[in-house]
C-alpha cells in the first residue's frame, strides 16, 4: 500500500523550485500553461506514462498515438488523454505524440529534469536491494548516501558508496544536498529514522516499513508496505478463482445444440494491467 502525507497547496504543472529562463535569453519561450491541480491518481499514471515513453525511445520511436501509449500503460485512451491534459497541449490530432517532447513534458511536470539525490537509512537485505538497483539513476534518482546503526555493516561499500553511521546522516544530507530519504530500517526504528532525516533538511520521505510515522505537514511521506499488497493480491486470486454462481434456467430455455464438426468458438480470458504500485 502506498500512503501520501496531504500536499500543502495545489500541485501544479510546473517543477517547484526549478529556475527561470532568464529573461535575456534570445530564443522565445513558450506561454507558461495556466496553473491546475493534478489528482494523485492522475500523478502516478504520469509516471506510468513516462515509463512506457523511455521504452519508446530505446527503441528509436519517434511518434506514438494515444491508443498506442494507452494500450502499453494498461489504461483507456480517453483517460490518457484526459491525464495529458494537464500538461498543456501535446499531441497533434490524427498524427499522435512526439516521443522525447511528451517524456521531457512529464519529467518537467514530475520534477524529474531537476534530479533528485537519494540517501538511504537501513542498509539490511532489502536495503542493499534498493541500494543497487540500476533503474533509480535511469530515471533522475541518484543514490548518494547510505546510513546504517550496525557496526558491522558500516564501513563497508555496496556498489559505489560507503555505508556510513547514522550519526553522520545530519551533515552528510546537507554536504550531499539530498532531497530524498529512503527508510529501510526494522519496523521500530523507523520513526526515530523518520525524525532524523526530517531535522537534516529533507521534506520527501519514502518509507518501506508498516509502521505509520509522523512528519510535519510540510513533509511528503508515502509508505510502501509489500505485506498488505500481497493480502491485496490473495483477496483478489480468492475472488477471481472462486465459483460464479450460474443464473438460473428458466423454463423456456432450451438445452445447448451440438454441432457436429464444428468446434464451439474458445474466448480467450479478459487481459488487463495490473496497477501501479509507487515509488
Amino acid at each position: 500500500m502506498t500512503e501520501q502525507h496531504p500536499t500543502q497547496g495545489p500541485v501544479v504543472p510546473r517543477v517547484s523550485g526549478a529556475e527561470r529562463p532568464s529573461s535575456s535569453a534570445s530564443t522565445v519561450q513558450a506561454p507558461t500553461p495556466e496553473l491546475r491541480d493534478i489528482p494523485q491518481a492522475t500523478v502516478t499514471r504520469l509516471a506510468a506514462y513516462l515509463r512506457v515513453l523511455g521504452l519508446l525511445v530505446d527503441q528509436g520511436t519517434h511518434i506514438v498515438s494515444s491508443e498506442e501509449l494507452a494500450a502499453a500503460s494498461g489504461v483507456g485512451s480517453a483517460k490518457l488523454r484526459k491525464d495529458l491534459s494537464f500538461l498543456g497541449p501535446n499531441g497533434v490530432r490524427g498524427v499522435g505524440y512526439d516521443v522525447s517532447r511528451l517524456r521531457g513534458r512529464i519529467e518537467q511536470t514530475l520534477g524529474l529534469d531537476r534530479g533528485h539525490k537519494v540517501v538511504l537509512v537501513g542498509v539490511g537485505n532489502l536495503g542493499q536491494a534498493l541500494a543497487g538497483y540500476a533503474g533509480f539513476e535511469r530515471r533522475g534518482f541518484e543514490m548518494v548516501g547510505l546510513f546504517d546503526v550496525d557496526p558491522s555493516v558500516t564501513g563497508k561499500r555496496v556498489g559505489d558508496l560507503e555505508v556510513r553511521h547514522i550519526d553522520e546522516l545530519d551533515p552528510a544530507c546537507r554536504e550531499l544536498a539530498a532531497t530524498i530519504g529512503v527508510i529501510a530500517t526494522p519496523d521500530d526504528a523507523a520513526q526515530e529514522v523518520c525524525d532524523r532525516l526530517v531535522a537534516a533538511g529533507l521534506d520527501c520521505i519514502l518509507s518501506f516499513s508498516p509502521m505509520c510515522v509522523d512528519v510535519p505537514e510540510h513533509v511528503e511521506l508515502r509508505r510502501v508496505d509489500l505485506a498488505v499488497e500481497m493480502q491485496v493480491l490473495s483477496f483478489n486470486s480468492s475472488r477471481n478463482t472462486g465459483q460464479v454462481p450460474d443464473a438460473p434456467m428458466k423454463a423456456t430455455d432450451s438445452l445447448p445444440r451440438v454441432h457436429i464438426g464444428h468446434a464451439a468458438p474458445v474466448q480467450s480470458p479478459a487481459k488487463r494491467n495490473g496497477s501501479v504500485i509507487a515509488p
